[in-house]
């Protein structure tokens, strides 16, 4: 007797157009993600009844308690704060500064960033804000 070998279709996954659909998915976040450069710090905003939302888009300036200053991750000197603001400006014209003032700090060192920021020719700057619980 002749053996007869059976021959078994073995069914294939085709997986590129998954493969073509995670590509686009990829493509569309990163397109849509907007990429926000942090302060770094940890900082408890004061409260305040007028604030209000700000567009996306901001150059975040962050002031501790203990008087350190913060921009893009890490902290800087109060001297490089011009210097710092200054490149984000010619990165993001439109940008907006904001500075993120911790509400355990010193009203003179608010006042030096402030200044510093002034020196790189922004004319608004915002200071941010927690609304109060409640509202």
């Amino acid at each position: 007797m002749a053996r007869r070998h059976a021959q078994k279709d073995e069914a294939e996954i085709n997986i590129t157009p998954m493969l073509d659909i995670v590509f686009i998915m990829l493509i569309f976040f990163i397109v849509t993600t907007s990429f926000i450069k942090e302060t770094g710090a940890d900082i408890t905003k004061p409260t305040a009844i007028s604030s209000e939302n700000k567009p996306r888009g901001n150059i975040l300036v962050g002031l501790r308690s203990n008087g350190e200053v913060w921009m893009n991750g890490g902290p800087i000197d109060l001297n490089q704060v011009r210097t710092y603001v200054e490149r984000a400006l010619a990165e993001n014209p439109e940008g907006k500064v904001v500075l993120i003032a911790d509400k355990g700090a010193r009203t003179g060192d608010l006042v030096q960033v402030m200044d510093q920021i002034k020196l790189a020719e922004v004319s608004d700057i915002s200071i941010s804000a927690d609304l109060p619980a409640g509202s």
